[in-house]
């Protein structure tokens, strides 16, 4: 066999291993993991506090990936380095806070100052390890076990299966976290202005062309006025708008369809889309530029209880980064 041949049967024996410890951890949950999942879920919600998320090791740097998932779906929480916390760090741990700490053995020599500090202040402690008769595990308020799963390393022994369910672990918390305060993706926005995901979750009123700019005109206007409002705003439409409220739109494919010599003599109501397709200003961009796409449309007039408000072109969200 090649050595492309013996990389790949790695990798397909990699993942299926750390796979296999997802489905073991899965069905772990039919069992006392269940309830004590469920009674850290509450602890955490119930917190006046932060949660504090500790690990030695590469538990650690799961633990620090976990806190940092915390923190942007609405969960105010940060990672404490357990050897940083032995020394001036637990200072950083308040009373109403509560701590996850991890360790697949639950004997990390590391996270017993944690711990002492824990149990002297009366700080609620989850852990999530394997072992729950051990130091971690005695000492802990509520035990999220791990099942005993091979690690995906041929000799047992580097942190694989063990850390991807430690991983699995503290996304679901997260997730429940999220789920039970309704969090919404507006929420998640305020967590993430920046770049893609910034842009993806911006909302259609932060993009939109609002005022003077919004192509308009009243129904019964000649389609003369029409054809000026359309090419003086740039947006190859132009919104009807009745008693304040929009009836229409006329598009540039509607002037092509009505290509006629009296075209210039119709009235707008002749010529205009009735009922179009339009938006609030809530939705979020990236769903306003998916339904532009869907509907093999370039604008969308945005409407606030039928009254137009503002227009959104498939290129101001461009620009700003959704796609």
């Amino acid at each position: 066999m090649s050595t492309k041949d013996d990389a790949v049967a790695s990798a397909r024996r990699t993942l299926s291993t750390e796979s296999a410890s997802l489905d073991a951890l899965e069905k772990s949950f039919d069992g006392p993991l269940g309830e004590q999942f469920e009674r850290a879920v509450e602890t955490i919600a119930d917190i006046g506090g932060r949660v504090i998320v500790t690990g030695m090791g590469k538990s650690g740097h799961v633990a620090a990936k976990i806190a940092a998932t915390f923190a942007s779906t609405g969960t105010p929480s940060f990672f404490v380095h357990p050897s940083e916390a032995n020394h001036g760090d637990l200072g950083m741990i308040a009373r109403d806070d509560v701590i996850v700490a991890l360790s697949k053995s639950g004997e990390a020599m590391e996270l017993q100052g944690t711990l002492d500090y824990s149990r002297r202040f009366g700080i609620p402690l989850i852990a999530i390890t394997a072992a729950p008769g051990s130091t971690l595990g005695r000492n802990a308020d509520i035990v999220l076990q791990l099942p005993h799963v091979p690690e995906a390393c041929p000799h047992n022994l580097a942190p694989t299966s063990s850390a991807v369910m430690q991983l699995a672990m503290g996304d679901a918390l997260a997730i429940a976290l999220l789920e039970s305060r309704s969090f919404s993706a507006s929420d998640f926005g305020v967590f993430h202005p920046g770049g893609k995901l910034g842009a993806q979750l911006s909302l259609v009123r932060d993009v939109m062309h609002a005022g003077d700019e919004v192509p308009l005109v009243q129904s019964g206007t000649q389609m003369t006025e029409a054809i000026i409002q359309i090419s003086e705003k740039g947006f190859g439409c132009v919104g009807v708008v009745a008693e304040d409220h929009l009836i229409g739109i006329i598009t540039d494919g509607d002037l092509r369809r009505h290509l006629s010599t009296s075209l210039l003599a119709e009235s707008v109501d002749d010529i205009m889309t009735r009922d179009p397709q339009t938006i609030p200003p809530d939705m979020l961009a990236a769903s306003a530029l998916d339904l532009l796409n869907r509907r093999a449309i370039t604008t969308l007039m945005v409407t606030d209880n039928g009254c137009p408000i503002g227009i959104v072109h498939m290129h101001d969200l461009l620009r700003i980064g959704v796609a």
